[in-house]
């Protein structure tokens, strides 16, 4: 029988996770799941945490980075365990199978707690495992996933705990959903022992996902805060003169502080931030083209057109046609 009380609890029993990894999943978020337990146990100097990987089919996991990663089976593999880390990244719609949903259906009761990384939410929603839960995905799909399962209140925090159903944004929010677990349960000394070792600080879960943090936005916090309202502005992006009013700068200010951090002025950089999200759009949705233009601040698609073709050497249309 499943064990009812929450996985946030001090003890001193071992914690067994079974790992769904999902074709095109990224290796950093695998690593950023795993890694954190493993150095809990070595600080520990004992087994806390054991696990093991799982596949769709089976067989070894072809990720992102061209490394495959072994499995010890399939999903019936994760029976026993207490917990199931579903971590999902691009094409989860084709990989994650009608089996593979049904299949997470019927095991889910069985583990005290479920857990998706990045698109693994998108994996667990399909499945019906979030429906009246809060839970987060990764920044780039928050819109769509929030259209797609109305049943689910969807946040932009780092990563959420909703009863026995939690959800991380990416592999950064992984790492610190993983510290935020090993603290639980064994103690913040642990805890910073363990984000010592990776040279990194834990951040608390209900923190946004981005917040400005392009390249020189750390040394001057004025760019950064110009960078995140344009990136909360991508569908409808205001004057360079706004920005640095709302930041408490003049744009001919605002101006100089970005040529100094980031060479480049707020205009060309909010542009840029622009297209890249239309790039993501085009690649990794099937939303028509007129939409993306409106959905990244461009008044018409004809406008939209000539400024992807100019940023990326392609139409936007080519780059989505299969090769």
């Amino acid at each position: 029988m499943m064990q009812s009380e929450t996985i946030f609890g001090q003890a001193a029993a071992p914690l067994s996770l079974a790992v769904l990894v999902l074709p095109q999943a990224s290796i950093l978020e695998v690593a950023s799941t795993l890694d954190p337990l493993r150095s809990a146990n070595r600080h520990l100097g004992r087994a806390a945490f054991d696990w093991k990987i799982v596949s769709p089919d089976g067989r070894p996991v072809p990720l992102t980075c061209g490394l495959e990663l072994p499995s010890a089976g399939g999903l019936d593999a994760a029976e026993g365990a207490e917990v199931l880390c579903v971590i999902a990244g691009f094409r989860q719609s084709e990989v994650a199978t009608r089996p593979l949903i049904a299949g997470l259906r019927r095991m889910a009761p069985r583990f005290r707690a479920v857990a998706g990384v990045d698109a693994g939410a998108w994996v667990m929603a399909r499945a019906g495992l979030l429906d009246g839960h809060r839970a987060t995905v990764h920044w780039e799909d928050l819109e769509d996933f929030t259209t797609a399962f109305p049943g689910i209140e969807v946040v932009p925090d780092r990563y959420v705990i909703s009863g026995r159903r939690i959800t991380a944004g990416g592999a950064a929010p992984a790492l610190d959903l993983m510290l935020h677990l090993i603290r639980a349960r064994h103690g913040a000394a642990l805890a910073l022992q363990v984000a010592g070792s990776f040279i990194t600080t834990a951040r608390d879960g209900t923190l946004p996902q981005i917040s400005g943090g392009g390249p020189g936005a750390g040394r001057e916090p004025r760019v950064a805060a110009a960078i995140a309202r344009m990136e909360a502005r991508i569908e409808a992006p205001e004057p360079t003169a706004a920005t640095a009013r709302a930041v408490g700068l003049t744009a001919r200010r605002l101006e100089a502080l970005f040529k100094a951090e980031l060479g480049m002025g707020p205009g060309a950089y909010g542009r840029d931030l622009r297209l890249q999200a239309a790039r993501r759009l085009v690649t990794d949705t099937a939303h028509p083209l007129q939409a993306i233009a409106l959905r990244t601040g461009f008044a018409s698609q004809a406008a939209f057109s000539r400024a992807f073709r100019q940023r990326f050497g392609i139409s936007a249309s080519a780059l989505r046609r299969p090769r």
